[in-house]
């Protein structure tokens, strides 16, 4: 008996370098205790995602249901001798296998025989058992966390090709505006791999240039799939003639659709028309741009015209708003990644961080980049926690 045992631990040890399936450790497992050492019954409850039954043998089928781990397990540390007030139907012996003292495994024994003369089997080899037992366990536990690892790995991949693909939304730098009577400037930072911010800049016409800035509610891989989704739209519906009402209102129809309610797109869009110096637009709940004129020094904030995409099922009546740009003048867009970062203060830097740097002649590109590097965006800012997106205009 002896040297089976050690043949037995022999051939298991072999089976886990050869890097069997847990289907068929469980099988030897089976067979060395019930077919070889007379074992009646093994029932075991092993943690991975959740408490569940990975083997049944003997046991009847409906023990598996009555039995909450959580509850009625977690205070057996040592081997326990079951009592009949346990209420563990056939049950003789139950052996809890930890690792660094969390708990991998409960494992129930019963005898078949229960009037058979001699001591139990379970009880005779109980040393052997729990060894036998815990390599068991310990193996099986090993290959769920590779499997686990493999699963985040290719989880990973699966993000970083998620985001190349987001980011290739994002209009590069040479993609937009540089010269004339208005010039484009673009920031975007995804706190994760995938975020749900958006900023787009079209060129509609000879003379019209659109542009807009958006924010999905929440985070991750749901927000950065409906921001795709509503790039896909915004890009099929924004033309140089649609009213910017009409747009929202079939934006919100389409987020609707999709999404059910579950998320809504904070969303400004605008549209300048260099031959009129004439920019309209239409902010959906986003946080307001700020507008400077340069020459007047007026400053404005460019509040929201009604509530947001999907967030109702028919958004109610609005308007589009203007302004006539007379002088040189700058509209810097941004989310809220960037106005709810804290000061030393503790307060949310709001729109005055913004006020501060473009309130000068400058070209806003410069302004932006001075901007980012005193908050130490995106590299130095312990504080920095959401997506952070800019698109910003000088317009003449």
């Amino acid at each position: 008996m002896s040297k089976f045992k050690l043949d037995a631990l022999l051939d298991i040890t072999l089976s886990i370098n050869a890097n069997l399936p847990t289907e068929d450790l469980l099988a030897k497992y089976d067979s060395i205790l019930r077919n070889n050492l007379g074992i009646g019954k093994i029932l075991i409850f092993k943690h991975g995602y959740k408490w569940e039954c990975i083997l049944n043998a003997g046991f009847p089928k409906h023990l598996e249901k009555a039995i909450n781990v959580e509850s009625m397990l977690l205070g057996f540390r040592e081997i326990a001798i079951v009592k009949q007030e346990f209420g563990f139907e056939g049950v003789d012996i139950i052996i809890p296998v930890y690792n660094n003292l969390v708990p991998l495994a409960y494992i129930f024994m019963g005898d078949i025989d229960e009037e058979g003369e001699g001591m139990s089997p379970v009880l005779k080899h109980l040393n052997f058992i729990q060894t036998f037992s815990s390599i068991i366990i310990v193996a099986i536990e090993n290959i769920r966390l590779f499997n686990e690892s493999l699963r985040q790995e290719a989880l990973k991949k699966e993000l970083e090709l998620a985001a190349r693909m987001q980011t290739a939304l994002i209009p590069r730098e040479n993609q937009l505006p540089n010269k004339g009577k208005i010039i484009v400037n673009g920031f975007y930072y995804p706190h994760s791999e995938v975020g749900g911010d958006y900023y787009d800049c079209v060129k509609l016409s000879d003379s019209i240039t659109g542009f807009c800035i958006a924010d999905v509610s929440g985070k991750g891989i749901s927000a950065a799939i409906l921001m795709s989704n509503f790039q896909a739209s915004f890009r099929a519906l924004f033309t140089y003639d649609i009213p910017l009402v009409t747009l929202v209102k079939k934006l919100n129809s389409i987020i609707i659709a999709n999404a059910g309610g579950e998320k809504f797109i904070t969303f400004f869009v605008a549209r300048y028309d260099k031959k009129n110096s004439v920019l309209e637009f239409v902010n959906a709940a986003h946080n307001p741009p700020v507008f400077y004129d340069t020459v007047t020094g007026d400053i404005s904030l460019l509040s929201a015209s009604c509530v947001g995409i999907g967030m109702l099922d028919e958004i109610p009546d609005f308007e589009k708003k203007e302004i006539k740009i007379r002088h040189y003048s700058k509209i810097v867009c941004y989310t809220d990644g960037l106005s709810e970062l804290k000061g030393e203060d503790g307060k949310d830097l709001g729109t005055g961080v913004i006020i501060k740097h473009i309130t000068n002649t400058s070209h806003l590109k410069d302004n932006i980049s001075e901007m980012l590097r005193e908050l130490g965006i995106p590299d130095n800012n312990p504080g920095l926690f959401d997506d952070v997106s800019i698109i910003a205009a000088d317009l003449r």
